[in-house]
Formats: C-alpha cells, structure tokens, sequence
C-alpha cells in the first residue's frame, strides 16, 4: 500500500493505492483505477534468459485437438527422477495419451491428420493447404464418408482436392508417389468427396505448373512469359480441353524455348511434367500448326 501526493476531490482526504485502485482512506471513494497488468508479457520457464515466450503455441486445424493438448516432458534441469518415481512418470504419460483420445473416430482422425502433415512435408505446400486439407478431411469424417474406404486414401485425397481449389500446381502422379495408398484408393476418396462434399473444383489452368516447371528446367522469365502466350494460343483454338494440363504447359515451355534459342530436349520437358514425350509432341505439333 503506498499513499500518493494527491487528494480526494469529494473529502479532501488523503488518498492510498491499493493494488490497481486509489481509494480516499477518509470516505472511500475511487479516485483512480489502474487495469494495466504492467509485469512481464513472457511465460516463466527455466530457459527464461534465451528463449522467452510471450504466449503458448498458437491454435492449429492441423491437430485433433486445436492444438491445446498437454503433455508430461521427459526432462527435468533441477531434479532427477530414479527409480519407482520414474516408472510412476511413466505409468502417467501412458494413460495420458490414452486419454487424450476418447473415441475411435478421433483415433482415425489423429491417424489422418498425422498423414496429411507427412504428405504436405513431403510435396513442400504450406500450412495454408495443410490446415484446410484437415478441415476437408474432418467434413469427410462427419458426413460418414470415411466408413469401409483407406484413411490414407482419404488423406492424400484431401491434400489433392486442397491443392486444386487453391490453385496450387500438384499433379495426380506427384500426390500418388508420395502417398501411402494406392492411385485406386486415392480416386474412389477424391470422387467421393467430390461428390458429397461439392467442392468448387474445376479444370486445371495449365500456366499453374509453368513457374514451377520452368524452374526445373532452368529456363529463363523471357521464356516463361512466352509460354504463357502459348497457353493463350492454345486456349483460343481449343487444344486445353480433353488434354492433361501438365502435358500442355510442358510443349508450351518446349515451344517457347525453342523460340528463345534456350537448349531443352523434348525427353526433359516431359519427365519434368510426368507425360510421354509423344503427348509432347502431339501438343506442340498441334501448336505449330
């Protein structure tokens, strides 16, 4: 308690600070009311001096619990547990993960989300696509549409179906390289939720995959944007539809290096899009003409 210079303005009394609040020690009136939490805005761990943390870790989609778990570490700087107090710890952490899951339809879905993760690592997309590629998944799960068909199949269905409403250039054959189910299983989960789900999917848009094939191929800006006026072309005289997109912007990349004198073999740009060199061909024949 501290007791301030100033006066009531009611008493003329003397006025005292007690915690937040200035109250007249004559009639009791608030003269002054301080809210402000003014100590320290980081959390107190015992690595305080090199990695101060003004809050916890933040809300995430991509987990089944939002991300507001907590967990029994394994370390501890000041004490160091032997004998029955250590099994104790760990007879603890065991029923604390057991509890954490409370359901087997939460069990698949930390399953799926745990994939998801791995799959999204693995084909290097952001935590954008990763977060709404759990959101997709668990929609799925609540509509029933997990029953009798692979969670793994359902979760790269779910990174690929992310992928193509966010505009992000993954192909089919790149999810189904890095996936842990089969292509068959991948397209049963994609058509189901599809379907169910009405996603706002529609056809690729070929200049999707030029950056990043003209990137592979090490093909400059120059002939970048000159592929993109071969995909204009090719629009304009209807050689898009009924063709794989990652075919089309790979003769497009091979019809506009050709054009800026840029050394790139036909063979390199179809592997580059995962198609033969003959549906190249076809495309930049087609072109040409």
């Amino acid at each position: 308690m501290q007791t301030s210079t100033e006066t009531c303005p009611e008493c003329r009394g003397c006025v005292r600070t007690r915690g937040t609040e200035a109250v007249c020690t004559e009639c009791g009136l608030v003269v002054a009311e301080d809210g402000l939490d003014r100590g320290p805005e980081w959390r107190s761990f015992s690595d305080d001096d090199t990695d101060r943390k003004r809050t916890g870790a933040p809300l995430t989609r991509s987990r089944h619990d939002r991300g507001l778990t907590t967990e029994i570490g394994y370390k501890n700087s000041t004490v160091r547990l032997t004998g029955r107090k250590r099994r104790r710890m760990m007879r603890m952490r065991r029923q604390h993960n057991r509890a954490r899951l409370s359901s087997k339809a939460e069990r698949n879905r930390v399953y799926g989300f745990t994939e998801i993760r791995r799959l999204v690592g693995a084909l290097q997309l952001s935590e954008n696509v990763r977060d709404r590629a759990c959101v997709l998944f668990e929609s799925a799960q609540s509509e029933d549409l997990l029953r009798g068909r692979s969670i793994e199949g359902f979760a790269a269905a779910a990174v690929y179906a992310t992928c193509r409403a966010s505009a992000v250039s993954r192909t089919l054959d790149e999810i189904v390289e890095r996936a842990r189910a089969e292509r068959t299983e991948l397209t049963a989960a994609y058509d189901a939720v599809n379907r169910e789900l009405g996603l706002p999917i529609g056809p690729i848009d070929p200049r999707e995959y030029l950056p990043r094939f003209a990137s592979r191929l090490d093909l400059s800006m120059t002939t970048e944007r000159r592929a993109k006026r071969f995909v204009e072309r090719a629009e304009e005289k209807h050689l898009v539809s009924g063709r794989n997109p990652s075919g089309v912007a790979a003769a497009c990349l091979y019809a506009a290096a050709r054009d800026c004198d840029e050394r790139v073999t036909q063979r390199a740009a179809a592997e580059v899009a995962d198609v033969t060199p003959v549906t190249l061909r076809s495309t930049y024949h087609d072109l040409q003409e």
